[in-house]
């Protein structure tokens, strides 16, 4: 069982109850917390029990805690009832700052001071969300990745009147239910994942829009090449063994800005000294007492690992009729 503070199991209030609400249900009663939903939309329990009905048999599969149960879930028929007893919240409304900052502030109302209320905002700062909150050094973001009951991923963000302890605590508490917590230590709009998706997401679409490839042709590009790395090792550890001998340092003096520049319409920075010595360093850091040569070995079996895993899961033609997915022309 997962507890906030080492004490009984925690209840866990859920305030929108979508994709990402109901993903956010399922990973806490798979961990055997009591769940309390809540949402407007006269649909919504039908849709959250539906989303983990259909979630439960795998995650059943992976190994939920024990005592865990569907039985556990409850939807509310109201904000104060799901919040009644609620030893952690978890607000999942659209991304709407009047509509989110809304149902915080009256959340935080209705909660002890101790209770942290955190955000599945994609990008809105948190000093917004918690500006008319009561106790806003509890309100935090706390941004997952669909699906919610498996990845791994949440981005904690702190807005400019969030306490340090908060950050702390969440993090301990999203790693109890299997969360690796990422600490997005400047507040920004976008955080850390998205603005990097995004990025990618404008590229495809003007190569898209120009008639350069289809949609299909831009998943075949990643998913059979970069993406395959990029599960484990990241686009800065990627270049860094790049590099051979030389990492990082070696990869941006062959990829100069004069040359990317003419394949992207996201203009590089200027590789100074500095950034390079930043970026390098940090890669020498994850990279630890590691050698290339380890890390190349590793990365190897996890290709292998990653593509059987594909070749059962994903490839071939299902039951649903799929057809096999692109490649190469």
């Amino acid at each position: 069982m997962t507890s906030l503070e080492g004490g009984e199991t925690a209840t866990v209030a859920i305030l929108g109850s979508g994709l990402i609400g109901s993903g956010w249900a399922a990973r806490f009663l798979a961990h055997g917390l009591e769940v309390r939903a809540w949402d407007p939309n006269p649909t919504a329990e039908k849709v959250l029990r539906n989303n983990v009905e259909n979630a439960w048999p795998l995650l059943s599969e992976i190994g939920v805690a024990d005592g865990a149960g569907l039985e556990r879930l409850r939807f509310e028929p109201s904000l104060e009832c799901c919040l009644a007893g609620a030893d952690f919240v978890q607000e999942n409304a659209p991304d709407d700052v009047t509509l989110k900052q809304e149902i915080i502030t009256r959340a935080s109302l209705m909660v002890e001071s101790r209770v942290m209320i955190a955000s599945s905002s994609s990008g809105i700062r948190p000093s917004l969300l918690q500006s008319e909150a009561r106790y806003p050094e509890r309100v935090l973001v706390g941004h997952p990745f669909n699906p919610v009951y498996l990845l791994p991923l949440v981005e904690l963000v702190a807005g400019n009147r969030t306490a340090d302890s908060t950050i702390v605590r969440a993090g301990d508490f999203y790693r109890s239910v299997g969360m690796r917590p990422l600490h997005t230590r400047v507040e920004i709009d976008g955080y850390i994942s998205d603005r990097l998706q995004q990025v990618l997401f404008h590229e495809a679409l003007y190569m898209i829009r120009d008639g350069i490839c289809t949609p299909a042709e831009i998943d075949a590009a990643i998913t059979g090449g970069p993406g395959l790395r990029w599960a484990f090792l990241g686009p800065m550890l990627t270049f860094h063994l790049a590099g051979g001998k030389g990492g990082l340092r070696r990869s941006m003096q062959h990829w100069s800005p004069d040359e990317a520049n003419l394949w992207t319409h996201l203009p590089a920075p200027d590789f100074t000294e500095e950034l390079v010595e930043t970026a390098a360093a940090g890669c020498e850091v994850a990279q630890g007492k590691r050698s290339l040569e380890g890390l190349e070995k590793r990365r190897d079996r996890c290709l292998v690992a990653i593509q059987k895993a594909l070749a059962e899961f994903w490839y071939p033609a299902d039951e649903d009729g799929w057809p096999e997915l692109p490649t190469d022309n």
